[in-house]
């Protein structure tokens, strides 16, 4: 498929949080996709002097074909989308949503997969992270009936016992050290059949990314997670 058609996959409408869902107006068959928030959406980051904010996860919404290519990112959060981290003291933070970012397969200058200040994302399909629920409307392209929606999400500084603050660089629980991410990142996905009589798909938790950003892949086993199994209480994907 080229960059064209990939282009074209999915526009977004709109991305709301805090504005009032009954004003979006829905055509037949537009997609809206609902983040409900869990329990530990919200995280302490640390700042300074002992000091936190309540942060929200960073996150990457995007599609790919039932054959697992990628097709097109519908949102991903300012910070990664931009390089603006905060407190990050140099760190590109390869371990935020590395799922994503190898699926993108776009190469930058350092040879990192995640996007630069020099080479940011477009507007369009990044924004600020909402602070809490929030649902998004958008159009599929006619032509795409079946396709993956994949949701990754990531709490910076989430440590807990079995990946602690204290691992090392080629540790197998480092994370990015101690303004890294913590527990890795957690992935769902949801089938989407626009030819199916089915007008409700809900992302289910297929696994966790690489702990420390290596790899574009998804491990399966979650035994080792605690809270991030809880910024996310449901996804939900309504055919309109």
């Amino acid at each position: 498929m080229n960059k064209m058609n990939i282009a074209l996959i999915f526009c977004i409408a709109v991305l709301c949080n805090s504005c009032n869902n009954d004003l979006i107006e829905y055509q037949t068959n537009d997609l809206k996709i609902s983040i409900e928030q869990g329990d530990d959406y919200l995280h302490d980051f640390p700042l300074f002097l002992g000091i936190k904010k309540k942060n929200p996860p960073q996150m990457a919404i995007w599609t790919e074909d039932l054959q697992g290519n990628y097709l097109s990112t519908i949102y991903v959060t300012h910070k990664i989308a931009t390089e603006s981290w905060q407190s990050a003291g140099g760190n590109r933070r390869k371990e935020a949503l590395p799922h994503w970012c190898y699926s993108r397969g776009v190469i930058y200058d350092d040879g990192l997969y995640l996007p630069t200040k020099k080479r940011p994302l477009v507007d369009g399909i990044s924004g600020a992270t909402p602070t809490k629920s929030f649902t998004m409307k958008i159009k599929p392209n006619n032509e795409l009936k079946q396709f993956v929606v994949k949701i990754e999400v990531n709490n910076s500084t989430d440590f807990n016992e079995y990946y602690p603050k204290s691992a090392k660089i080629g540790d197998a629980n480092y994370s990015g050290g101690k303004m890294g991410s913590g527990q890795p990142a957690v992935v769902y996905a949801a089938i989407v059949d626009l030819t199916s009589n089915k007008k409700t798909f809900r992302a289910e938790l297929i696994g966790h990314s690489s702990p420390d950003g290596t790899d574009g892949n998804v491990q399966s086993d979650v035994s080792t997670l605690t809270t991030a199994l809880h910024i996310i209480k449901q996804i939900t994907i309504n055919v309109q």
